[in-house]
């Protein structure tokens, strides 16, 4: 993610606009995601919280970007990668939320009524 120059000194203002760029894009893709699964699926909540529940953690995400975006600007990289550590594993732990909670839906039980019946209990009826 670190831009480098030509004699492979960091640029700091394009790793500004680096940061900028990608956290942006990742924020984005989150949002859109959530946006998409709540208008197709939103019977499919699995409780009346986890609508509020998701928007924390797009909160969190959006901090956790904005922070790493204040450290590069500072010139702070050690900082900087710590946020940026720490925007990845929000990242990942959105994305295990919006599984959990819009496509994880419990499996059909079949009704037993239902059901065809065996070879053999039709051989007997």
């Amino acid at each position: 993610m670190l831009a480098r120059g030509e004699a492979g000194m960091s640029q700091p203002l394009q790793i500004v606009a680096e940061v900028t760029e990608t956290t942006g894009a990742v924020l984005a893709e989150a949002e859109a995601a959530d946006r998409a699964a709540r208008a197709a699926d939103e019977v499919n909540l699995r409780s009346p919280v986890a609508g509020m529940f998701l928007r924390v953690r797009l909160n969190r995400l959006a901090a956790a970007a904005e922070h790493a975006i204040a450290a590069a600007r500072a010139e702070d990289f050690a900082r900087m990668r710590h946020h940026l550590r720490r925007f990845e594993a929000l990242t990942s732990a959105m994305w295990t939320v919006q599984d959990a909670v819009y496509d994880s839906r419990p499996a059909r039980r079949r009704d037993p009524r239902l059901a065809r019946p065996l070879r053999s209990d039709r051989r007997s009826a």
